[in-house]
């Protein structure tokens, strides 16, 4: 399979980016001059600049478009007022996780859309085989680039742009940046305050020079996927086919808070109404080494006595904490505070039970 490119990619060439694949794209997995350490550093103390462009793109337009996604995600799009985001769900009729996406409510008749790279057009084609007549779903996951610009001084980075940055957190406002056309959202992967900035990609070129610029005198720094998975790991925030997949609901993922339980109709309610109900599915659940361990996906996690609790999900070293940390599905009965033990390539590790973020976020922060 021919792997995407993202219209980034000569500048990250440029930058001595060791590039991977990741959902069908050529991704930047870290840069060259100090890696996925220094990139971490730098988002958590000063400021980073992602290229996520392989995010998906999708608009969903027509009289009745924002009822519409209400009837289908699972979030409940009444909660938010127009010029929001909102954290939302596709799933399946038997509870599993399509994908989990970002809505940005521009109207009650447009609702746009940024799910993940390798789920769009199933998001896509099921949105389209539901539309009622009137409603127009349409795939623009090469029509935009998407920067984020994360950490403690983002703001100051997009001031010197003269891009706004007193907008809420999880909204969303129309700029000009270069001369072209952009959308700022106050929304982020990583715990810290920050932006991301939807671009015509025809121009992300041009938009991406002028941040890096900007934010030069601010120690900003190039940042990678790797980055990007140490810092949402430490925060507990969910990757699709770690912690979400066909498999795991979001009851499984204790993102019920995502859910519109009140609401009449969404694909999959009635299932994961049920699991919510009767409480038997194993559930998300940090952990944290109490010695050296270093945690990776797919790994056992047992009680004291061998029995089997569950499995790791997303397992990492924090760059933060210094110190092993994961995410794992376990059995329900498993309490926080409780010690487990983790079969780290044949030694068993100690590990804590926690509820996640395993850090103090400040995305939320005025």
């Amino acid at each position: 399979m021919d792997l995407l490119h993202s219209p980034l990619h000569d500048r990250h060439v440029a930058l001595g980016a060791k590039l991977a694949e990741f959902g069908g794209w050529h991704m930047p997995l870290e840069y060259a001059g100090g890696g996925v350490l220094a990139e971490h550093k730098a988002v958590r103390e000063a400021v980073g600049l992602f290229d996520v462009s392989h995010l998906g793109k999708a608009l969903v337009r027509g009289s009745g478009a924002a009822a519409f996604v209400n009837s289908c995600l699972t979030n409940d799009l009444e909660r938010i007022e127009i010029g929001k985001a909102q954290y939302t769900l596709c799933c399946d009729e038997d509870g599993g996780t399509i994908d989990d996406l970002i809505a940005y409510l521009r109207s009650d008749f447009e609702v746009f859309l940024i799910p993940n790279a390798a789920n769009t057009a199933a998001v896509v084609a099921r949105l389209q085989a539901a539309a009622p007549d009137g409603i127009e779903v349409t795939n623009q996951h090469r029509d935009y680039a998407v920067l984020a610009i994360q950490g403690p001084l983002s703001d100051e980075v997009l001031t010197s742009l003269d891009l706004p940055v007193d907008h809420e957190y999880m909204s969303f406002a129309d700029a000009t940046i270069a001369g072209r056309d952009i959308t700022v959202c106050r929304t982020g992967y990583t715990g810290e305050r920050g932006y991301e900035l939807v671009v015509p990609s025809a121009f992300a070129g041009e938009v991406w020079d002028a941040v890096f610029a900007a934010g030069e005198p601010h120690g900003i720094r190039a940042c990678g996927l790797g980055a990007r998975d140490t810092l949402r790991t430490e925060m507990g925030y969910p990757l699709h086919g770690h912690e979400l997949s066909a498999e795991i609901s979001p009851v499984m993922a204790r993102a019920g808070w995502a859910v519109g339980w009140g609401k009449p109709a969404f694909w999959g309610k009635e299932e994961l109404a049920r699991q919510r109900e009767e409480k038997v599915v194993r559930t998300l659940r940090g952990l944290i080494a109490q010695g050296r361990g270093i945690p990776r996906p797919g790994m056992s996690v047992l009680d004291p006595d061998g029995g089997e609790l569950g499995e790791i999900t997303s397992g990492t070293f924090s760059p933060t904490l210094r110190q092993g940390i994961a995410l794992a599905l376990v059995e329900q009965s498993v309490e926080d505070g409780a010690t487990v033990v983790v079969d780290v390539r044949g030694r068993a590790e100690a590990f804590t039970v926690t509820k996640p973020p395993f850090i103090q976020p400040s995305t939320t922060s005025s």
